[in-house]
């Protein structure tokens, strides 16, 4: 695995997480959970916040309109903001019941949601109504449907290159598993995929190669899970995406601060 060596854009934040590559823009957004905010970068180093209240946003994603989908864990729910800046929950109930804390999502190209829902981000004092920890698909419709129930905490989520297989990691069985994608989006049975100690975000370069943020930093599996490389990082990474006009840096969120790398296989934002 080829790369470049690791800079630190920028310190001083509470939890760096969710970040995600704006084309359209040429920036970065990440969050900053604990100050309840959503940041952006003007590469090289330029940090401004956009959003404050974020709902608590934890993982960020974008739809193929390039717009804003946000894990919102403190108002539960997933959102995205419309081109005007308007706000709107795309998900906050399942049968009548709130979610937990939404935590991480992905779209796919025909506009399908998929997100992760465990109850780390779970206001004080509320109270969870769900009995499980779910993985989630929005249809492009805007139905929800309850895609797996049997994990202890679903985290950080990522598409293969066709579109074929979600893998979704499991922070708590210290694993990521990968689901078939049937062509209506519904997932099928999952299988285990690799351990990851400390699981967190995940991305995805066009090779198919697995990028996942873990207790030993970014560790990469190629696609039959084969260990492929690792990103040592100086704290302990939360979450990664690829960016760039080439979309060959990698951004790697963690704890405190933001770091990139530039590889030589380009990825998915």
């Amino acid at each position: 695995m080829g790369r470049g060596a690791l800079d630190k854009v920028r310190g001083g934040f509470t939890f760096a997480e969710g970040p995600v590559w704006i084309a359209s823009k040429g920036v970065l957004l990440f969050s900053d959970i604990p100050a309840d905010t959503i940041n952006q970068l003007q590469p090289p180093a330029a940090v401004t916040a956009i959003r404050r209240p974020s709902g608590a946003a934890n993982g960020l994603g974008i739809d193929p309109q390039g717009r804003l989908i946000a894990s919102e864990g403190d108002n539960r729910r997933v959102s995205r903001t419309l081109t005007d800046g308007t706000v709107v929950t795309v998900a906050d109930r399942w049968q009548g019941k709130r979610l937990n804390s939404p935590n991480d999502n992905i779209t796919r190209s025909d506009g399908t949601v998929y997100f992760t829902d465990p109850p780390y981000g779970l206001p004080s004092g509320q109270a969870r109504e769900l009995d499980f920890q779910g993985v989630y698909r929005v249809d492009p419709a805007g139905t929800l449907h309850l895609e797996s129930m049997d994990m202890d905490r679903p985290n950080g989520v990522a598409l293969s290159p066709d579109e074929k297989t979600l893998y979704v990691d499991d922070s708590a069985a210290g694993l990521v598993r990968r689901f078939p994608v049937r062509p209506d989006g519904s997932l099928g049975a999952p299988t285990r995929f690799v351990s990851a100690t400390g699981g967190d975000g995940m991305a995805m370069d066009d090779a198919g190669n697995l990028y996942v943020a873990t207790n030993a930093g970014v560790q990469v599996y190629q696609p039959n899970g084969t260990p492929w490389g690792s990103i040592p990082v100086p704290e302990v990474p939360s979450n990664c995406t690829f960016g760039g006009s080439d979309r060959k840096t990698l951004y790697i969120t963690a704890k405190t601060s933001l770091y990139r790398v530039t590889l030589k296989v380009p990825g998915l934002p």
